[in-house]
């Protein structure tokens, strides 16, 4: 799995991200393309702990823990997978100010890639730099497939 922090992967990112427009079409899922960039940024927040989660309780710990590998694998995620609900944007939302917001959070999480330690995820645990960096690049190419980019 390609890594975010991997310098060549992160330009293709911003690349990607650069094709999009607001006229862009989803090829599943409910989102809109400025929606799906705000729904891109709520991860890599967690990441960079500017955001924060409930933890869940013990059950769904162990659940979430069963498909942990998954978020960072190389097998790509199904086409309209379940969101977490803290994750979910159905409002409204400014294209312009969410595509550049998301490379802002791009650009803070990439200049991360020399960290060593990092808080556990509320949800899933403790990750290695280099499933942190594998699990956004994951999740940013899902959503970028998903508007054909």
């Amino acid at each position: 799995m390609k890594s975010i922090f991997d310098q060549n992967a992160y330009n293709e990112v911003l690349q990607r991200i650069n094709i999009l427009t607001e006229n862009s079409t989803a090829q599943w899922g409910k989102m809109d393309v400025a929606q799906m960039l705000r729904h891109c940024q709520q991860p890599l927040a967690v990441s960079l702990g500017t955001k924060t989660l409930k933890k869940p309780n013990l059950l769904m710990k162990w659940i979430y823990g069963t498909f942990k590998t998954a978020l960072y694998n190389d097998k790509p995620w199904k086409q309209n997978i379940a969101t977490a609900k803290e994750y979910v944007v159905d409002s409204a939302c400014d294209f312009q100010d969410e595509k550049k917001k998301l490379k802002i959070l791009i650009d803070d999480f990439y200049a991360q890639r020399n960290k060593t330690v990092w808080e556990p995820h509320p949800s899933f645990g403790d990750f290695t730099t280099e499933q942190w960096g594998m699990m956004q690049y994951k999740h940013l190419d899902h959503h970028l497939r998903q508007f054909g980019v």
